[in-house]
């Protein structure tokens, strides 16, 4: 992955992070549909990927590449624990 991208999605991950209060705003209002943790691990990978879309998009020029979207996928995996925490 680029290293500019992969950097904003570190950024993210830390957003993520230093906001967990809004995070658990949406988890809980939205825990009528779904109250698991896969569904809230979901909302916060949403929230990545959508970052991850749009800076390939601003930072490459391009959507991303199939094996872009691996690394993100691999990332995201790598970050999991991280994650954990949000709710």
């Amino acid at each position: 992955m680029d290293e500019t991208l992969l950097k904003k999605m570190e950024q993210k991950i830390q957003d993520s992070i230093s906001n967990k209060d809004e995070i658990k705003q949406l988890i809980q209002l939205l825990s009528k549909i779904d109250d698991s943790q896969s569904f809230a691990l979901g909302i916060v990978v949403g929230r990545i990927y959508n970052a991850f879309y749009y800076q390939s998009k601003r930072i490459l020029n391009r959507e991303p590449t199939k094996q872009e979207f691996e690394e993100f996928l691999e990332f995201v995996k790598s970050k999991k624990s991280d994650l954990d925490g949000l709710w």
